[in-house]
């Protein structure tokens, strides 16, 4: 069964005629009777009760015609959703923490308003979850720690972020990791990208870092260090948007540390009409 031989049926079943039919679909009629004679031996049922030149429906064709009617609406729509000329459809995105906290939300309330047709939904997570739902194709597309260099994957630098070592207050200034040797930290799962980089930075100075307390929020993590229990790694722009960020000391990692990049990334060859529109209110000015 396929869509040109249910397109076929629903012809016959409104005209009646293989004749007429045949000049609806643009097909010469041997084809079409052809094509109706498989179907029916696909579905092991009669669609159709031939009268000389008529065809009625059965009733099996009766009940096979609104689901064939439902297929073809449900085809339609989707051609709509992919080529229409407003964007619409189901648009999966995910994000970093921090990014869906601090740099979307003015995007994301722009981008509801504009294209009111998309079924929006946000997601997130480390990068290692928000690139893996990309590549299984749960997510459209995903803000992640970057440049990422998966061969399925393409993408775009959006953001530029600043990494802060955060401890308690009064804590003597960090300028190296051997400073905090043995400190624990607080950071989220083994596949964030910014735990990495964290424990990367106590390894390049030969240092390691205490226990590493896993967390689910940057809200968790710094209610912990503003307690004295440890130190934390996080963007300035979070950091800053916080309460509470006036109760720690933080400094910025050492320049080769200091900054990360935050890319827009989706799967190779599968930018959608959704998403382009996303990009297009990625690059306008922020509002007034």
């Amino acid at each position: 069964m396929d869509l040109t031989q249910l397109e076929m049926f629903n012809a016959v079943a409104q005209t009646g005629s293989i004749t007429q039919a045949a000049q609806v679909v643009h097909r010469v009629p041997s084809n079409l009777t052809t094509r109706i004679r498989q179907l029916e031996a696909d579905l092991g049922v009669e669609l159709f009760i031939r009268e000389s030149q008529r065809l009625r429906l059965s009733p099996a064709g009766h009940s096979f015609l609104r689901y064939s009617q439902q297929i073809l609406a449900l085809v339609d729509e989707a051609r709509m959703v992919v080529a229409g000329d407003e964007p619409q459809g189901l648009f999966s995105l995910g994000a970093l923490e921090s990014t869906a906290a601090v740099r979307i939300p003015e995007t994301l309330a722009r981008y509801n308003q504009r294209y009111p047709k998309i079924q929006f939904d946000l997601a997130t997570g480390p990068s290692g979850t928000m690139i893996d739902g990309v590549l299984e194709g749960s997510l459209s597309a995903a803000f992640v720690d970057g440049p990422v260099m998966h061969p399925g994957l393409e993408g775009m630098p959006v953001y530029q972020e600043e990494m802060m070592i955060v401890a308690a207050n009064g804590h003597p200034k960090i300028s190296r990791a051997s400073d905090v040797n043995g400190t624990s930290i607080y950071a989220f799962r083994a596949n964030c990208s910014y735990r990495r980089h964290f424990e990367s930075w106590f390894q390049a100075d030969h240092a390691t870092p205490g226990r590493i307390h896993e967390m689910e929020s940057y809200h968790g993590m710094l209610a912990c260090v503003i307690a004295g229990a440890g130190l934390a790694l996080m963007p300035r722009s979070m950091l800053e948007s916080m309460p509470g960020h006036h109760q720690v000391e933080a400094w910025p990692l050492a320049e080769k540390w200091r900054w990360l990049t935050t890319w827009l990334v989706w799967r190779r060859g599968a930018k959608s009409r959704q998403l382009e529109a996303f990009i297009e209110l990625l690059d306008e000015p922020p509002a007034d």
